[in-house]
């Protein structure tokens, strides 16, 4: 994300981070606004909050739960918003034929397998935005 942060900032965008307490001197430099909360779950709750697209880019065990949390909440119908995991270089591909199999097996409906698109590049992302 600090790569995010830096670029956003070099093209001047406003750049909002979202941390928990216990990440206190961890804050990006170049954030515009921080939000803090006391937990995670409310750093995931804050982060979708007033949203209409959650993009996932390649991460690690934080990023995954963060997306599997967000599709689960769109299967749910609590949130309302789309969610892409940019699948550059097939990153997500394991979750991705995770998420087919368990289509597969009976255990996701396609409906809610739609909600979730795994872009492979950025062609793919701007048709999807």
């Amino acid at each position: 994300m600090g790569h995010v942060s830096d670029e956003a900032a070099r093209c001047g965008a406003e750049n909002i981070g979202v941390l928990p307490r216990f990440m206190k001197g961890l804050e990006h430099p170049a954030l515009t606004d921080l939000i803090w909360t006391d937990k995670m779950s409310e750093r995931k709750d804050a982060m979708r909050e007033g949203t209409c697209l959650a993009i996932a880019l390649p991460g690690g065990i934080g990023t995954m739960d963060e997306l599997s949390e967000t599709f689960c909440l769109a299967k749910m119908g609590l949130y309302p918003g789309r969610v892409i995991a940019y699948n550059m270089d097939g990153y997500y591909e394991p979750y991705r034929e995770q998420l087919d199999l368990f289509v597969r097996e009976g255990m996701l409906d396609t409906k809610s397998r739609e909600l979730i698109s795994f872009p492979r590049n950025i062609d793919e992302l701007k048709e999807l935005l």
